[in-house]
Formats: C-alpha cells, structure tokens, sequence
C-alpha cells in the first residue's frame, strides 16, 4: 500500500521536475534525429534506443507532443518548432485513422497541445492556423466516434480488436470527443443524421464505468472493489455484455496496472471537463448530478484500488495478479524493485496514475471533504516525488527513454530482458515519457500559480 507522505508539497518538487526537464531536452532531440521514422513510430526503448513495433500506430503523438510540453515549460523555442512541422507533417494520416481508438493520444497530444498553448499565450498564430488545428480536431472527434458499437443499455467506442471490444484504455481518449463539442462540431451519419460528440463521450464513459470497473457489489466470484478489467467483450448479434478480457494483462480476473492507471486519469480529467458543460447540454443523457456520479464513483474506486494494490512508494508491479508477486517478500509493505527477478515494475502506469490522483484530489477540494481530497492529492506528489528520482529518472545520455522501468506487453513477451536478468528493466516508453512530462508541467504550474493545466486550454476555462 502507497505509504503517502501527508507533508510534501508540490513546491518540494520544483528542483526534481526542473532536473526532469533538462535531462528531457537532449532525449527528444535524440530519438528525433536518430529513430527512422519510415519504419514506424517510436514505442519503447530496447537497450536504451527507441524502436517500433507493429501493433497499432498510437504512439507518434506523444514524441511531437513531448516537444510541445517541453516548450510549455521551458520556453525552448526549437522544441515549439520540432512540435509544430512534425505535426503538421506527420500527423494527418492519424486524423483520419479509422482503425485505431486512440485519436485522443496522437491527435491530442499534438493538435490538441497547439491549439491550447494558443488559447494560453505561448503560440502566436493566425487565425488560419488555429483553424487548421481546430479542424484537425474536429475530424478526429468524428472519426472517434464513428467507432461505436451499440448494446442492451446503450454504446461504446470500440478498441481495435473490434466491434465487440471495450478497452479501459480509450476513457482518456474521450478529449478527442471532449474538444470536438467544446469546437462545435458534431458527427453526421446516413441522411444528415447528427449525432452529439457529447453524448457519446458519456455513454462511453457509463458503458466504461459498468463494465471495466468492479465495485464489490457481487458482480462475480472475482469482484473486489476499484479492481478493473483491460477489455470487456460483447456480443454484437444481440448487445449483451458477455465477460473480461485482458489483451495486456496476466488474466481476466486479475488487473493489469496501466489500465487501472487510464481509468484513473480518464474519469478526473472527464470530471473536470464537464465544469465547462452547461446543464441543459448534460439533461440528454441523464443530467449533471447522475454523470458526476457514477464518474466520481468510477475515479474513487480504481483510485483506492491503486492506492491499496500498489508497494509504498506507487510505483505498481505491471498486474496485480502476476504470479510471480508471492515470491517477492512484502512487495506491497516497500518500495517496488525494478530489478527483482520475478515480476517487472510498470513506470509507465504510476506516470498516468499520478497525474490522475493529482486531478482527483483537486476536483475533491471543491466537491468534498478536504480529508478525502488531501488522500488522492498527497499519493499522487509521492508518487510523483518517487517518479522524477533514482532508480526511475533516466540520467545517462546515452539512454533516449525519460522515465525507467516501463513495461508494453509482457504476455507477448516484447520487452527487453537485459542479459543475466529474468524480466525486463531499465527501460522506457513514448507514453511513459510523455505523461510523466505532462504531470511536470501540471505540477510546475501550481507551484508557479498559474494557470491549470487541461487539455482544451484558455484562462475562461480554469478549474
């Protein structure tokens, strides 16, 4: 279990995050003057080199993203540069991609990331540009949504697997959908039929909340509350939900960390986006209060499951059932070992998570008691605190990965095993890297009193 520390402050991590920023720099300069973009995206690093594998392309987002957020903090005006043609560039084939669940990660982190850092004062740009990326956006959002698969209790988007598939993941793609309202925009169908990006966004969100979390209520033998399911797989002849599924995961039954990790993250910032929604626009799917509900409960309960799933210091092990955990001495009373020889870390899943902790207790500060709102807050900076330090912040030059010890798909066995070791360490990811920078300049900007940081940008839409 996290062992929270209740007196740090996001101040006291002002040194580590400036550290994080310059030994970023060099990294994305690195991986961008030497990855072979013909062959793909950059995905993970194997012995410190980032390399590409052939799943699905949702990751070339989070490298021209990542200049864009080292600019945010930094000011690094070439690094505005490398984000803005590489977007421009590089990206389009991504807008329109209707194979893939994951526009809220490639199209946001890029497009998205311009356009807010306009609407905040760091980009001067012409109107035909902000429309460029606003239509960006706007395409992605319908093409987004466009992958819905309907059942007994209403839909979902539906991940690449296909049409009976529901992946934990795509709940922070929703931004896609998110934007794409706040834009104006809508999805038409056959025959001029509009459909509201809104109202998908929410039923995804409740299909999500009711099928990928658990929340003890005796759901089956396996239900243990805040506990969540990779996949949920339907029957599309006649809509019935019929069980989970794990694609990265060890089991079904089990929960893969950096799913729990996107649930967390996904229903806070979703929670904090629908502020900018007025009531009259939620009354179609339920109302404000029913929403913010089953969200809230959704957010709170993946969030104590980590809290109580993960070692003391929150960097979780990459499923909480994995087997080899028993062999690992009370995994759960200290800090996580990277190089144990039984189970591998999962970096990547404490960067998402904490950033979603983060959010969860702020939105707390307004809607709850400050007691429970200081309990996410106060997990999510030492995680954080543990996050941007040894044995996790990737200090050699040589190595392009940011952040340590990141796991992408152990049952398919892709991650690199250093030589003399049984389970892989000591390596990165692009989306590893990318949010541990995005939950730095969330932090730099509280300590620096500035404006919060959200994905759609704009001082009109502070939290």
């Amino acid at each position: 279990m996290i062992r929270s520390n209740p007196h740090i402050a996001p101040s006291d991590l002002l040194s580590k995050i400036e550290r994080l920023w310059e030994l970023s720099a060099s990294k994305i300069r690195a991986v961008d003057s030497s990855f072979d973009f013909s062959t793909g995206s950059p995905v993970y690093t194997v012995q410190g080199r980032y390399c590409t594998v052939g799943w699905t392309e949702w990751t070339l987002g989070f490298h021209y993203g990542s200049a864009l957020l080292q600019f945010d903090a930094t000011n690094e005006s070439d690094f505005l540069e490398l984000g803005r043609t590489g977007t421009v560039g590089k990206m389009a084939s991504h807008v329109t991609h209707m194979g893939v669940h994951d526009h809220g990660f490639n199209n946001v982190s890029t497009f998205g990331n311009l356009r807010r850092l306009i609407l905040d004062g760091r980009l001067e740009a012409s109107a035909w540009e902000r429309n460029f990326y606003e239509l960006a956006l706007k395409c992605s959002a319908s093409v987004q949504a466009r992958r819905w698969t309907e059942h007994q209790t209403g839909g979902f988007i539906y991940s690449f697997n296909g049409p009976h598939s529901l992946f934990a993941d795509t709940i922070r793609s929703l931004r896609s959908l998110a934007l794409g309202y706040l834009l104006g925009h809508s999805l038409f169908e056959e025959n001029d039929c509009s459909v509201s990006l809104l109202e998908r966004l929410i039923e995804h969100a409740r299909t999500t909340a009711r099928y990928s979390v658990y929340y003890g209520e005796g759901r089956d033998h396996y239900d243990v509350r805040g506990r969540v399911a990779h996949e949920s797989l339907f029957n599309i002849n006649d809509g019935n939900y019929r069980c989970p599924n794990s694609q990265q995961g060890y089991s079904p039954r089990s929960t893969w960390t950096r799913g729990l990790a996107w649930i967390i993250l996904g229903f806070a910032e979703q929670l904090e986006f629908l502020k900018c929604v007025p009531d009259d626009d939620l009354e179609t799917c339920g109302g404000r209060t029913k929403i913010e509900s089953f969200m809230l409960e959704a957010a709170k309960a993946a969030a104590d499951f980590y809290i109580e799933s993960s070692p003391a210091n929150g960097i979780p092990y990459w499923d909480t059932g994995a087997p080899g955990l028993e062999k690992i001495d009370d995994y759960l009373e200290n800090p996580a070992d990277p190089f144990n020889g039984h189970e591998p870390v999962d970096s990547s899943a404490a960067s998402i998570a904490t950033q979603g902790l983060l959010r969860l207790g702020n939105y707390l500060r307004a809607a709850g008691p400050e007691q429970e709102a200081a309990h996410y807050w106060q997990a999510g900076l030492t995680i954080a605190d543990s996050l941007f330090d040894s044995p996790y912040l990737s200090v050699e030059p040589s190595h392009q990965g940011l952040i340590l010890h990141s796991i992408y798909h152990r049952p398919n066995g892709w991650d690199y095993v250093p030589e003399g070791r049984s389970v892989p360490c000591g390596e990165s990811s692009l989306w590893g890297d990318y949010h541990a920078r995005e939950v730095a300049l969330y932090l730099q900007r509280i300590i620096g009193e500035e404006t919060y940081l959200t994905f759609w940008g704009g001082e009109e839409q502070t939290i």
